[in-house]
């Protein structure tokens, strides 16, 4: 059995999250799981802006939740 590995296990994140509207979504501390990665829920069918900041580093993504988009995210890269 294989699986993944995150760099930050067990970490805390600062995490932002809005709408195509700019209502924000998500905003809170999230600790990394185990595993390095970070579990999130958001509503199906819409597109957002993800921003993700750890210790002086950040990252800036659009994502979406549509019928074929991925559920698994590992680009993110912080920088």
């Amino acid at each position: 059995m294989t699986g993944c590995q995150g760099e930050l296990a067990n970490e805390e994140f600062s995490v932002y999250i809005e709408d195509e509207k700019g209502n924000a979504v998500i905003n809170e501390t999230v600790k990394s799981l185990a595993n390095g990665f970070i579990d999130l829920w958001l509503p199906r069918n819409q597109t957002y802006n993800v921003k993700i900041d750890y210790s002086g580093k950040t990252v800036e993504a659009e994502l979406s939740t549509f019928d074929n988009d991925p559920t698994c995210i590992t680009t993110m890269q912080l920088m």
